[in-house]
């Protein structure tokens, strides 16, 4: 769904304090593989993607600059790739959590996987 350069911006985002404005972005990529002047069209990309949107403007030098914000959680974002997907197939979910569940040990992990399941019962 996202291109690489387009997940680079959105990790930035999920990782940092508050909403950043496109220098801010610049500034902070350090492993970017995309060009500094090619940041306005990824940006464009993702609000257009409906991933991110302007959460308000910031004072820049002698301008207003745009901030931007995620939509979503990295967990949202996982789950919507996964159901957007050309492959899924949600009779497969149950399969498709107990190899989740099977590839841990972690007790405590477990527990809060079936409070989870138990509040989402209660509220259906």
């Amino acid at each position: 769904m996202l291109t690489k350069s387009e997940e680079q911006i959105v990790e930035l985002l999920w990782t940092s304090d508050g909403p950043l404005t496109s220098s801010e972005i610049i500034r902070n990529s350090v492993d970017k593989t995309w060009k500094d002047s090619y940041v306005h069209l990824l940006i464009n990309s993702l609000m257009d993607k409906g991933i991110i949107e302007v959460a308000g403007f910031k004072k820049a030098t002698k301008n207003y600059a745009r901030t931007f914000k995620p939509t979503m959680s990295r967990e949202e974002y996982l789950v919507l790739t996964l159901t957007k997907s050309k492959n899924y197939n949600q009779a497969e979910l149950p399969a498709i959590f107990k190899a989740f569940i099977s590839q841990t040990t972690d007790l405590k992990l477990l527990e809060e996987l079936e409070e989870v399941i138990s509040h989402r019962k209660t509220e259906l």
